[in-house]
């Protein structure tokens, strides 16, 4: 078959998931290795570890479908524990992904906080209990149990000098306590903070650091155990770092020796503050984007890497974001969690990243080489839609909150906002790009209209040269109302100059780009229409529906070309593949169908998530698919049609050499061979025939004693299965019973009992073999009759003759 191109088309047969996008950290404390390597996050019942550079992931899992409550790992990084809420803790070894041990808690509720000594030989363990637990991990038992907190212990800290057998914790009633290891009393109860205790931070032996969400930060003298200074933040703080006190900080406001802070939280930037005077020297400036919204991107956690000199901020989003510790620049960033994905797309000029869609008024951008993810901000309500211009550079998106954004992304991968328009009265949930140059967008809605919105040429212009200060604004060129109900899909033609649209009310329109005015109605699905898109090659439109099929339509009258019946629940999306020869469909079931349109056959299913497929899109060389989920996940898929097809070929001639060989064996009469080379084969009628040429030799029975004795146990194991089928024919029962024999000489009981599926082999050889036994003794007892026949008829035939002599 051709398509347009004239070269033959290549059909697809199958898929496979090349790599998937999944949530990494759903909430809680975050640790990261002393050399910046690895960050551990918890994530339900597993502990994902995460590599910093590259952006893979693997994971710890409990047996239990417990969750972790809380994890540590050691200042050496060679302990790491973990607690579930099934009240157990775990000693991992993280490098070789195995549990090593582990033991009950003690406490009666769940473990809230850990923390290790400097010497990583103590593990203090918090509970939700009020108490506090200290074992020694060296001999493997628990050295104290402090009483006497309020509420949940949520913060342990042992003193950074291990000749201060001290320990510091914080709970519900807002003090600090300082416990005395010595003679397991708490020696003073630090009150100050009006609020939860977030953090603690040691300066040195006599100084230690609080912050709270009383909105101070607090820093206190351990000799005299007062509180030396309140510094005023103005905002939630949940984290507080020291700056180290070498290093250049100057771009920090860092102009005085002494203690600086950093601190993070609700107002979600970074300030830095001198101790000594409570000033703050520095805050991290605010994109225009954020302006209105701060409140939404909080920090929950900040987390100094000296190693690689760089700072890491955790959003309450579950954002990570990586910056430069001596300049705040920005240096990566990770996406935790997705939420669920509504439409994801391949972006960039060689399709390097995908662009996001996450239930969420933010866009994420990934860099698929490197997992950092671009998290862009500007609507202010839930993406509901995605597509990208035909280059891969500019990209376009619509909302909830009833606007379209179009984005650039710069050489350098840096992806900003262009524009925005403004226009529909509801959430504007379906969004399509023009196809042959960046020239107009089509947008459709809940209220049920399309508009078309021009772009002007400078703004591509503007893109290119990376010129843009803030969003241009446009303005529709065409509004008209489409269907009575929503509209869920809208898409442009390969030339520009038709528009389809697919709605709820069951129908699709077909539109002219130029003026909007229709052209035609495409009638036929029983459900609501969620997806329309153009055939790349043939004048064609392909549906698909919530009533489980896929529709292929002609341009030229509107009649029904295909239909294709197959999904068992809604299908979501299309795409076209293989140059417009195939379809993909994507269901609400969570599959993926491959269909050939000449032959009307589904081809293949796949299936890689777990809830509805609301994202499918193919890149340009039409190799690689990526679908985005219900379930958070995003997965890639590979086309390995020609590798499978290399494979089988490879296996063909692999499998005829080795017949080959095989005929050469029984030419040569080299049976142990043979037999091997017929095993692997999987072969049972050329084991048999093996058997047989073996039996009719000379000593055939000694021979096939020799050789099943030399064969391996897998082998062995192969044979017995094959003599249960030999065994059920009366024809080849004589070498079943010949190997059965073999076997039974020459290995103990035992060894028998150890073969793998010999019960039931047992329980098929025994019915067989006693019906050919009785078979045999009929024949037996028939040729005995016929013996003593002839013989009386000899005897009768001789007695005349003897007379006659007589």
């Amino acid at each position: 078959m051709e398509a347009g191109t004239g070269t033959p088309v290549r059909f697809k047969s199958n898929y496979a998931v090349w790599r998937r996008i999944e949530p990494f950290y759903k909430g809680g404390r975050v640790q990261v290795s002393s050399d910046g390597k690895f960050m551990f996050c918890p994530c339900g019942p597993k502990l994902n570890i995460i590599d910093v550079e590259t952006g893979a992931l693997r994971s710890l899992q409990q047996d239990e479908e417990e969750d972790i409550s809380s994890f540590v790992l050691s200042p050496d990084d060679e302990l790491l524990v973990t607690g579930s809420r099934a009240l157990l803790l775990r000693q991992w070894d993280w490098r070789g992904d195995k549990c090593v041990r582990s033991w009950k808690a003690i406490h009666v509720a769940p473990v809230a906080t850990m923390a290790f000594d400097s010497t990583s030989t103590l593990l203090a363990t918090g509970g939700c209990d009020s108490t506090i637990k200290v074992w020694d991990m060296v001999k493997q038992y628990c050295t104290h149990n402090l009483k006497g907190s309020s509420g949940v212990v949520h913060l342990v800290q042992f003193h950074p000098d291990a000749s201060h057998p001290q320990l510091f914790s914080s709970s519900m009633d807002y003090k600090i306590r300082i416990w005395d290891l010595s003679s397991s009393s708490c020696l003073a109860a630090l009150g100050g903070h009006f609020s939860a205790i977030t953090s603690l931070a040691f300066a040195d032996r006599n100084t230690l650091v609080s912050s709270g969400r009383d909105k101070v930060c607090m820093v206190w003298d351990l000799k005299s155990r007062e509180s030396k200074r309140t510094i005023p933040v103005y905002e939630s703080v949940e984290a507080a770092v020291l700056l180290p006190p070498k290093g250049d900080f100057s771009q920090l406001g860092v102009k005085k020796k002494g203690l600086h802070i950093i601190t993070a939280g609700s107002k979600g930037i970074l300030k830095v503050w001198e101790a000594a005077t409570a000033a703050c020297v520095h805050s991290q400036p605010v994109p225009f984007e954020l302006k209105e919204e701060v409140s939404e991107h909080s920090l929950t956690q900040c987390l100094l890497l000296p190693a690689r000199n760089q700072l890491i901020t955790v959003s309450v989003e579950h954002n990570f974001v990586f910056y430069d510790a001596q300049t705040l620049q920005l240096r990566k960033q990770l996406a935790g969690y997705n939420d669920e994905v509504l439409d994801v797309k391949f972006l960039g000029p060689g399709d390097s990243h995908i662009v996001v869609a996450t239930n969420s008024p933010q866009l994420k951008v990934f860099e698929l080489s490197t997992s950092h993810c671009q998290i862009l901000y500007g609507h202010t309500d839930t993406i509901l839609a995605l597509d990208v211009f035909r280059k891969g550079l500019m990209f376009v998106s619509c909302a909830k909150d009833k606007s379209l954004r179009i984005w650039g992304m710069s050489r350098d991968g840096r992806v900003l906002c262009l524009a925005q328009g403004l226009g529909h009265t509801h959430g504007v949930g379906a969004v399509s790009c023009s196809r042959m140059k960046e020239s107009f967008v089509v947008t459709s809605s809940q209220d049920c209209t399309i508009k078309i919105w021009n772009i002007p040429e400078s703004l591509t212009s503007k893109a290119k040269a990376a010129l843009i200060s803030s969003p241009e604004t446009l303005q529709a060129k065409v509004t008209e109302k489409g269907h009575n109900k929503d509209i869920n899909s809208v898409a442009v033609s390969p030339n520009d100059k038709l528009i389809a649209t697919g709605s709820q009310d069951r129908l699709a329109k077909l539109w002219s780009s130029s003026d909007c005015s229709l052209l035609g109605v495409f009638s036929g699905h029983k459900r609501g229409i969620w997806c329309v898109q153009f055939s790349p090659v043939d004048q064609v439109l392909g549906t698909s529906s919530a009533d489980g099929t896929l529709k292929l339509w002609a341009l030229r009258d509107f009649s029904c070309l295909k239909t294709f019946e197959g999904h068992d629940a809604s299908v979501l999306k299309i795409i076209f593949v293989s140059r417009g020869t195939q379809l993909l469909s994507s269901g609400s079931d969570g599959l993926l169908k491959l269909w050939t349109i000449k032959t009307n056959e589904c081809v293949k299913t796949l299936d890689g998530h777990e809830d509805k497929i609301w994202g499918l899109h193919s890149n340009k060389q039409d190799d690689m698919v990526v679908t985005a989920s219900s379930d958070s996940c995003i997965t890639l898929w590979k086309d390995v049609t020609e590798i499978e097809e290399k494979e089988a070929q490879a296996k063909e001639e692999e499998q005829i050499l080795k017949e080959q060989e095989l005929s050469n064996l029984l030419h040569e009469k080299r049976y142990l061979r043979a037999l091997g080379l017929a095993i692997s084969l999987d072969r049972p009628h050329t084991v048999l025939m093996v058997v047989k040429a073996i039996l009719k030799e000379t000593d055939g029975r000694k021979h096939l004693e020799e050789n099943i004795a030399r064969l391996r146990k897998d082998q062995k194991e192969a044979v017995l299965t094959f003599l249960v089928t030999w065994n059920t024919n009366s024809r080849n029962c004589h070498e079943a019973q010949a190997v059965i024999e073999t076997l039974l000489k020459h290995e103990a009981p035992d060894t028998l009992l150890q073969y793998s599926g010999i019960k039931s082999a047992v329980e098929s050889l025994l019915p067989y073999t006693e019906r050919h036994f009785q078979r045999l003794s009929r024949l037996l007892q028939a040729s005995m009759f016929l013996d003593f026949m002839w013989q009386n008829m000899r005897l009768a035939d001789m007695a005349p003759q003897e007379d006659k002599v007589l």
